[in-house]
């Protein structure tokens, strides 16, 4: 399980490596083109009462692989008890969350039946896209006042990060007291036909990028997980191989000082 972890984490590692430029930029962008917006001119940075929210878990289809999926359930659980008096429903990107939140009596995947343990079967820019802009439409919708997505950012073959989004309302651009410049854009053909394609686009490119990272951290954690699997079987095997050696070499010498005893005794 380990070369074939490693054997994928190759490809996984090379697709996020590609991806995580892009996907940074264009979010600088998309959040700094929010902040100029008015309310009418993005639908999706619309603050309002939150009554609904939905939260998008990205685990894996399988476990075996260390932390990784328990550590994306720690971090939904205060997420739950912060909109624990609002209605909580849960998209599963993986099968693990989807078992693990329907044995807790949460709605999982119910508008969403391409998600889930599918989504890994087949892992491009269309399939997961198509999930996001579904997502988008409901909160549109108002279906959902809030969006979080949850997942294991890859950092390397042995650590991996477990960052909680905001997918919806889009938060404005962080500024700090010493950067007070303003970035100004020159749209072209116009204004409202760039944010009409550039907005959704993002949002769907901020939404693969976090199912890539999950990807990518699923297989070094499972390289890693199985990697100290077999050192600590290696390490078993040998205290067992110690513990086994003594009660054998036990043994002879009890039988041995028995045979001696006996022997004696006949010649006394």
């Amino acid at each position: 399980m380990k070369m074939v972890s490693a054997a994928k984490l190759r490809r996984a590692q090379d697709a996020i490596t590609q991806m995580r430029p892009y996907a940074v930029k264009l979010q600088e962008i998309l959040s700094n083109v929010s902040a100029s917006l008015d309310a009418s001119e993005n639908t999706f940075a619309a603050e309002r009462e939150v009554k609904s929210v939905l939260i998008v878990a990205v685990t894996s289809n399988r476990g075996l692989a260390g932390a990784f999926n328990t550590n994306i359930f720690k971090a939904i659980t205060p997420l739950l008890a912060q909109h624990d008096d609002k209605k909580v429903k849960v998209l599963s990107i993986g099968k693990k969350a989807a078992d693990y939140y329907s044995k807790r009596g949460y709605s999982v995947n119910e508008e969403f039946p391409n998600a889930g343990a599918a989504m890994f079967d087949d892992l491009s820019f269309a399939n997961v896209s198509a999930v996001a802009q579904k997502v988008m439409d409901q909160y549109i919708n108002e279906d959902y006042d809030k969006v979080y997505v949850v997942y294991n950012s890859f950092k390397n073959a042995a650590v991996q990060q477990v960052q909680v989004a905001q997918f919806l309302p889009v938060l404005p651009p962080e500024t700090s007291d010493e950067d007070t410049s303003s970035v100004d854009y020159i749209y072209e053909p116009s204004k409202a036909e760039i944010v009409k394609d550039l907005i959704p686009k993002s949002l769907k490119t901020q939404f693969y990028k976090g199912v890539l990272d999950s990807h990518a951290g699923e297989h070094g954690a499972r390289m890693t997980a199985m990697h100290k699997a077999t050192d600590n079987a290696g390490e078993m095997l040998k205290e067992l191989k110690l513990t086994y050696n003594k009660a054998r070499q036990a043994a002879i010498t009890a039988e041995i000082l028995e045979i001696v005893g006996g022997a004696e005794a006949l010649n006394n």
